[in-house]
């Protein structure tokens, strides 16, 4: 196999680490809509999920109106903190460099809003490193639908055989199998490293230096 030409990531608990802001807005829109406060670890559990799926999993709630309105009270809550409130990872740096100096095409594929992602990584300095940006606003069917991880691929001119999908959730590792990609996951977030064996995979990193490692030897092992 030739190294990966291109290396899509999930977001949240992938790269970076919103869990502040993000409880801020799930507390925030709840006590707005009457409803009591959730529990902070459970709405750990829900970073992946979409907004709505998250609430409706939470609350009980499934009424179409009420999981509407819980976005747009929660995004006008969080995000004005996300920038101040969201850090990235040890080692995401390096591995953007190192991607970006090998000559790898990178890709963020999130359900959170793309203009959300673009403000962060121009917070820390790395608009440059990515070649794009697809988020929630730019598909009709969230994740583990394919569509977005497919609208990368279109943009981006790249063959399925020759990209990696990293992320942290089951969600992330079904996306990329519907998707026709090798699966990589990091374990930055509330899926423990087992939850993966079963499911199709290249890759089960640690952190993500682990996954820069494991890309360091692959790169070798192509040379």
């Amino acid at each position: 196999m030739a190294f990966y030409e291109g290396v899509f990531f999930d977001f949240d608990y992938t790269l970076g680490d919103a869990t502040e802001c993000i409880q801020a807005g799930f507390y925030g829109a709840f006590e707005e809509m009457g409803l009591p406060r959730p529990d902070g670890e459970a709405v750990r559990r829900t970073i992946g999920m979409t907004l709505e799926d998250a609430y409706t999993l939470l609350s009980g709630d499934g009424d179409t109106g009420r999981r509407a309105e819980f976005r747009r009270r929660y995004v006008h809550i969080a995000d004005p903190l996300q920038v101040s409130q969201t850090r990235l990872f040890p080692g995401a740096v390096e591995l953007l460099d190192w991607l970006n100096a090998g000559g790898v095409r990178v890709a963020v594929v999130s359900t959170k809003r793309r203009a959300t992602i673009q403000r962060v990584f121009d917070h820390y300095g790395l608009a440059d490193r990515l070649s794009l940006c697809v988020g929630g606003e730019d598909i009709h069917r969230p994740k583990p639908d394919p569509e977005g991880a497919l609208l990368a691929l279109e943009r981006l001119n790249l063959r399925r055989e020759a990209v990696l999908f990293v992320g942290d959730t089951l969600i992330d590792a079904e996306t990329a199998h519907r998707a026709g990609l090798d699966f990589a996951a990091v374990c930055n977030g509330t899926t423990p490293a087992a939850a993966f064996a079963s499911v199709p995979h290249v890759q089960i990193a640690p952190d993500l230096a682990g996954l820069q490692g494991w890309l360091e030897g692959q790169k070798l092992a192509t040379l």
